[in-house]
């Protein structure tokens, strides 16, 4: 049996007595042509059984159909599972993804993106902290990033000072002597600054007597262990009969500190009340169910390849018209309420 034979642009162009230019308009510039002859093309790809050949494609017109995209790293459940969304997004949008783990070091992370360039993406997404965001405008690409600086480039965040005064706002409610807010050291260009201050803020206007702990946590669990446990150890030795209400700036810290509290007391002791960051799958799965202000993670992903595929289409017109100033979009964080504050439900 003869093999079947590929269906090139001269093919369709004979098909639908159009030019192999036409043709090839149809698929590097859609919109150039009329809706009907896209529409012809289009019944005529589908009679040929048309193939795309997308190595072709790409040495044609240059357009790869690759986004980027750089992360600290996945010992954070957040950053695993915004990771997992963006990736879905390829059932909508068609983009594949190229990703590459910074571990925080400023410069390998140049260097991954020198090799992304090299690869010819369209588009880049970056959760890490480390390149200023005026390096990144210099790319020359569409860039979107999230939860990070964002001065010079477009970005979806959530609103992080909401979240702030959500989660010091129901550890108020179930009348906690004192509140901590526990995180790493955060500049106020960051995003989840925010969290900070409104924790802050939240704290002032109720008259609370409050503390912001300020911990390098490093990214091992073992790291992130030993500090939690000298900062327990601390607030049990100044508060050892109040009621202690504890912000941890994401959930996989708050999940460390429940699993220490609970294997010195062999439950959650009723002195301490936790709500973490993110509604990261570790929330919900932690032994005891841990109170979080969610961040909005499928909704994230979505706004953020959408804004960056709004971009990239763009660019691909007669007659591109990019964006003047950076978008930025925020989301708004919902809290859920779990046993680490609400007791056994």
């Amino acid at each position: 049996m003869s093999e079947k034979k590929n269906i090139t642009f001269d093919d369709i162009a004979k098909y639908t007595n159009f030019s192999k230019t036409t043709i090839s308009r149809y698929f590097n510039h859609p919109d150039s042509l009329t809706l009907k002859n896209q529409e012809i093309i289009a019944k005529a790809l589908e009679d040929l059984n048309y193939k795309e050949n997308k190595v072709a494609r790409i040495l044609a017109n240059g357009k790869t159909e690759f986004i980027g995209i750089i992360i600290p790293g996945l010992h954070n459940h957040f950053h695993s599972e915004m990771l997992n969304k963006i990736l879905l997004t390829y059932e909508k949008f068609g983009y594949k993804f190229l990703v590459f783990i910074g571990n925080e070091r400023e410069e390998t992370e140049r260097q991954y993106i020198q090799e992304l360039m090299a690869y010819k993406i369209e588009g880049l997404i970056i959760l890490s902290f480390t390149i200023p965001s005026k390096e990144l405008a210099d790319l020359q690409i569409p860039i979107v990033t999230i939860e990070r600086e964002d001065k010079y480039v477009s970005s979806v965040n959530t609103d992080n000072y909401m979240g702030g005064i959500q989660a010091a706002s129901l550890l108020a409610k179930h009348q906690c002597d004192v509140l901590f807010h526990i995180t790493a050291p955060t500049a106020q260009e960051i995003p989840s600054y925010g969290r900070i201050q409104g924790f802050l803020d939240l704290c002032k206007e109720k008259g609370l007597e409050h503390q912001v702990i300020y911990k390098d946590f490093g990214a091992a669990y073992e790291e992130i262990e030993k500090v939690l446990r000298e900062v327990l150890a601390e607030l049990e030795q100044k508060y050892p009969k109040q009621k202690k209400g504890i912000f941890m700036s994401n959930d996989t810290l708050a999940n460390v500190l429940v699993n220490l509290l609970i294997r010195k007391y062999g439950r959650m002791p009723e002195d301490y009340l936790i709500v973490g960051f993110d509604n990261s799958p570790i929330s919900r799965e932690a032994v005891v169910p841990i109170s979080t202000v969610g961040q909005q993670i499928d909704k994230i992903a979505l706004e953020a390849v959408s804004l960056l595929v709004d971009q990239m289409n763009e660019r691909k017109k007669r007659k591109p018209a990019p964006l003047k100033e950076p978008v930025h979009k925020v989301i708004t964080p919902i809290l859920f309420r779990r046993e680490t504050t609400e007791g056994p439900l």
